[in-house]
């Protein structure tokens, strides 16, 4: 079996980051989502991996490399313009070749793995198996409706008026059959090639399609809410580890991780927090399910259920609640007051808020 990764989209939803990084290297605890992606594909035993990547092929291959720090191996696939799922697959079809594949989006978290539902498809090998989860507005989403045995009768996408609660999360398993269905469809009212209307026509067609339901954490990391939930969830399963330097009038309480080259001094870390190498936290409170990247500067300050990524500082901010920080971004202060503050800002950016 290969696998075949998408990162190829703009990310409107997530800016202004999405500006000026790939959306799918948002860190999750400290780590891109699509790292988080390439592991739970290399559990399943995958090791040949390509990824479609659009206008950022460069960021993204700059971070992943050819995949052997991860035990896979990667192969880029260049997307001129986003076309649609299915139009991946059209694209991707040298490197897939006549094997089974999983199709993966990038952007989507499922922390627990999808190791059984690979060797369900493995046993069974239906023509297709989508991965199926409740949600509470389906109206958003690919949406499957299931036979008693697990058999899909019918796919429609984004309904006005859904007659299943079961959305596809952005991960698909494939055989062969896939290219058959990619090179019978048409482009949809919005001019794409939709990898549900593929597998609507294996369905018609007679071919077996499957679905499998994940009952685990999921998340389509897509916009700054889901980011920051995420991130509260991943940082609950971390485990105490200090590598850095923490002086002896700082106070860490909870799961806290202070990685190597990082200096702790006269603050209070509650956990769960994970601060980055080379960051100085110095005469601040970090409060739970904050993630500070690397070479991170905060002094005189507040923050908690936020996410700074590499190189942002803040200075003399109190209060500062459900942020994400872009790269080398500045939180500084002026002199009128407030009691806390929510800050999205992207890479680069400064920001002066009352002390």
């Amino acid at each position: 079996m290969k696998a075949l990764v998408l990162s190829g989209g703009s990310g409107t939803r997530l800016r202004p980051f999405s500006y000026s990084m790939p959306k799918q290297l948002i860190p999750i605890a400290n780590t891109p989502v699509l790292e988080h992606v390439l592991k739970n594909i290399r559990d399943l035993g995958v090791t040949e991996i390509g990824v479609i990547v659009g206008n950022r092929a460069s960021e993204i291959s700059a971070v992943l490399g050819d995949g052997s720090r991860f035990g896979v191996r990667l192969t880029y696939i260049p997307q001129a313009a986003p076309h649609g799922l299915a139009h991946t697959v059209a694209i991707a079809r040298d490197f897939l070749g006549d094997e089974d594949f999983v199709m993966y989006l990038g952007d989507n978290m499922l922390p627990e793995g999808i190791v059984g539902i690979a060797e369900e498809f493995t046993a069974q090998r239906p023509a297709a198996q989508v991965v199926v989860c409740k949600v509470q507005d389906p109206r958003s989403f690919g949406v499957a409706e299931l036979g008693p045995s697990g058999e899909v009768l019918r796919l429609v996408e984004k309904p006005a008026h859904p007659r299943s609660d079961l959305a596809l999360i952005g991960v698909y398993f494939f055989t062969p059959a896939i290219h058959r269905a990619v090179a019978s469809i048409e482009p949809s009212a919005r001019g794409e090639l939709e990898i549900t209307d593929a597998i609507q026509w294996l369905v018609t067609s007679g071919a077996e399609v499957r679905a499998s339901r994940y009952d685990g954490y999921w998340k389509d990391t897509g916009n700054v809410e889901d980011v920051l939930a995420c991130n509260r969830h991943m940082l609950a399963e971390l485990r105490p580890s200090i590598e850095g330097e923490v002086d002896a009038t700082s106070v860490l309480t909870g799961a806290v991780v202070i990685e190597r080259g990082a200096r702790i001094v006269r603050s209070r870390i509650e956990g769960p927090v994970i601060i980055g190498a080379g960051t100085v936290v110095e005469n601040s409170d970090v409060g739970p399910h904050t993630a500070i990247g690397r070479d991170c500067l905060v002094t005189g300050s507040q923050l908690e259920d936020s996410i700074a990524l590499d190189g942002a500082s803040v200075d003399g901010v109190r209060g500062l609640r459900s942020s994400l920080l872009g790269r080398s971004a500045s939180v500084g202060t002026t002199d009128r007051g407030a009691d806390h503050y929510r800050l999205v800002i992207g890479d680069h950016t400064r920001v002066e808020v009352s002390a």
